[in-house]
């Protein structure tokens, strides 16, 4: 099975010393010369809105950025005290962590062109 598509358990421990598992895709192979991202849904449960961007996400994350990307899905219904680290205020909402500056995308992401422009991604690689 290709790496990019499994998805591996990460543990993390969160500042109240609790040990938190969320959903992770790592990367192929990250180079100098290509662009790494590192991206977070933040989610509420399985709701229609929720799956929708999940499937929008991992849909455009592999059309456009194959193998130089890292998707954390966290979900706050699980994990509430998760929403301070990234000022979460609405759900879903996609977090783009690297490359730098962060941004923020909120919503179930169905504009694809909307979404590109948010995160800046590029012409197709």
């Amino acid at each position: 099975m290709n790496p990019a598509k499994k998805a591996a358990k990460v543990t993390k421990a969160t500042k109240a010393g609790k040990k938190v598992v969320t959903s992770r895709t790592k990367p192929q192979r990250p180079t100098a010369d290509r662009i790494f991202w590192d991206l977070r849904l933040y989610i509420a449960g399985r709701t229609t809105r929720s799956v929708a961007a999940l499937d929008h996400l991992k849909r455009l994350c592999e059309e456009r950025l194959k193998g130089r990307y890292c998707l954390e899905i966290i979900d706050l219904l699980e994990h509430p005290e998760l929403a301070k680290r990234d000022q979460i205020l609405a759900i879903p909402t996609l977090v783009r962590k690297l490359p730098p500056p962060i941004k923020k995308i909120i919503g179930d992401l169905s504009d694809t062109e909307r979404v590109l422009v948010g995160l800046e991604v590029g012409p197709r690689s």
